[in-house]
């Protein structure tokens, strides 16, 4: 089974497997760069120098392995053993052979931005073998939220083509290619920062006690760092999380007609009844009442 003329791989797979082989594969296009991702039976892959002859990216590739393991072998006799949640960055012309484990399947995001001298601030990419990243915890929460902030709903990105360019210059850092002290390198964790406490917002969006110092402190950084990091965003902590809170009362209120509007205000992390109707209003420019009453059918 071969994918060169699609990927520019040369995909192998046992003969007594084909008949059982299932996949999925889904790409789109987010400011330039193309976020992909695959769920598949495993098997082998490799990118030849024929394959890249014939199919060459000039990108710089990000990848998840999300679920699976295996080896994966690159330039310079480097053999990276890879498993769930590993990062691996690399130049896309440059030869790899990845042997699967022993899972039955795997699932896989990787994310392809083209080389751009301004966009990698003039330094070389060309010579990255794939290699897996090596974890570090200052660096690692933001580089990941920004990773699956693009792998996400788009909707959810604040500025796409900044939020590539900074992904970009954050792999170009874990590689040993830009200092973390450069002012744009600074910026691009910043925007990851900012992924990475939406993301607890998120999950704690119902908890009245959710403070810009408790998600600080999560973070590891401070109260006023975290102000920082929301000056890139469209909008403030507060409001940020107000809208995460209205958005989840209306669904709420859509879903369940028979749930009271008060226990949906306080479940979705509202301390007044004032301020739920305040805000819901502000939002959607109706009661929550009114909201119900427009979304339900006619008798």
């Amino acid at each position: 089974m071969r994918g060169k003329s699609l990927f520019g791989v040369t995909i192998e797979l046992a003969r007594d497997l084909r008949h059982s082989f299932r996949g999925s594969f889904q790409a789109r296009a987010v400011a330039g760069a193309v976020v992909t991702e695959m769920r598949a039976s495993s098997y082998r892959v490799n990118r030849t120098e024929a394959d890249i002859a014939r199919i060459a990216g000039d990108s710089l590739c990000i990848g998840l392995q999300v679920r699976g393991s295996g080896f994966l072998h690159a330039g310079k006799n480097q053999v990276h053993a890879v498993g769930g949640g590993d990062i691996t960055i690399n130049y896309s012309d440059l030869p790899y052979d990845a042997i699967p484990g022993n899972e039955a399947d795997f699932h896989y995001r990787m994310l392809k931005i083209p080389v751009d001298y301004e966009v990698m601030l003039g330094q070389a990419t060309d010579d990255l073998f794939a290699t897996r990243y090596a974890e570090n915890n200052s660096f690692s929460l933001p580089f990941r939220a920004l990773f699956n902030a693009l792998n996400a709903d788009p909707g959810r990105l604040i500025d796409p083509a900044r939020d590539v360019t900074h992904i970009a210059r954050l792999a170009m850092t874990a590689r040993g290619r830009l200092s973390s002290a450069m002012p744009e390198v600074r910026a691009a964790l910043r925007t990851g920062l900012c992924y990475a406490a939406q993301d607890i917002m998120i999950r704690k969006k119902s908890r009245q006690n959710l403070t810009p110092a408790a998600v600080a402190s999560e973070l590891g950084i401070s109260l006023r760092q975290l102000h920082v990091v929301f000056e890139g965003a469209e909008l403030s902590f507060s409001r940020t999380l107000s809208s995460m809170r209205i958005e989840e009362a209306r669904r709420l209120l859509l879903a369940f007609p028979a749930l009271p509007v008060t226990q949906i205000a306080y479940g979705c992390g509202f301390d007044s009844l004032a301020t739920f109707y305040r805000v819901f209003a502000g939002t959607y420019g109706m009661t929550p009442g009114d909201a119900r009453a427009a979304d339900m059918p006619p008798a």
